[in-house]
């Protein structure tokens, strides 16, 4: 009787192995919407059932502190009219040359911050990645189609809300009247893709326009399709 060879061995052996690899790869999740939609609180809720949060303004925040490369950048750019006394940067000051400018200045700070953002987002998720293969990092950001980083990402959450709530709730964060809200919301989301844009590219919609138990039932089936694909 002859005996048979497997010739197959190594190519199996290869193939379980790639399987092993695929199996072990974190979810990367983009979550984003408009100016007031709620992303923060929707990132609460996540963060709540197990996944790993950041939120890309916190980072833009440390990067913009004093001796850090973006903050000289930044300087050099915009003057130092934006700097507080004790040398911090002044954002609403910062904001306000931005979007108000004569033309608006958007794209020269996003050309400064977005690349070291990225940056710090990827290297954010690979320690995540490193710590907990099995675990879902979510990076909360407003600008995520906007700059480009979509494809950073294997699924996108979108969180959108009435026009109206996005004025009230600017004016609950920040204390200011509502014209004042409103004219700081239009100005925001006017440096923004509209909903409708956000929507076709998501693959998980979230309408936080009702009560947070509404959201809270999103958030959870979301968040159980998301744990059976990662």
């Amino acid at each position: 009787m002859r005996e048979s060879k497997d010739l197959g061995g190594p190519i199996r052996a290869g193939a379980r192995k790639a399987r092993i690899l695929i199996e072990e790869r974190q979810m990367k999740v983009g979550l984003t919407g408009g100016v007031a939609s709620g992303k923060s609180v929707v990132g609460g809720m996540l963060a709540a059932l197990g996944a790993h949060v950041v939120q890309a303004d916190q980072m833009s925040h440390d990067l913009m502190r004093p001796g850090e490369p973006v903050y000289k950048k930044v300087i050099e750019q915009f003057g130092k009219e934006i700097l507080n006394p004790d040398g911090t940067v002044n954002r609403s000051r910062l904001a306000d040359i931005v979007f108000n400018g004569n033309p608006p200045r958007v794209a020269e700070l996003n050309a400064i911050v977005h690349p070291a953002v990225i940056a710090k987002q990827e290297k954010w998720m690979d320690e995540i990645e490193r710590a907990d293969p099995h675990g879902i990092a979510i990076v909360e950001a407003a600008l995520i189609l906007e700059a480009g980083m979509k494809p950073h990402f294997d699924k996108l959450i979108v969180v959108t809300c009435h026009p109206e709530q996005r004025i009230q709730r600017w004016m609950q964060r920040t204390g200011v009247d509502y014209e004042s809200a409103k004219k700081e919301v239009t100005r925001r989301m006017a440096a923004q893709l509209p909903d409708e844009e956000k929507i076709k590219a998501a693959d998980f919609l979230i309408d936080n326009s009702g009560t947070l138990d509404a959201t809270r039932i999103q958030v959870e089936s979301v968040f159980a399709k998301l744990h059976v694909a990662s």
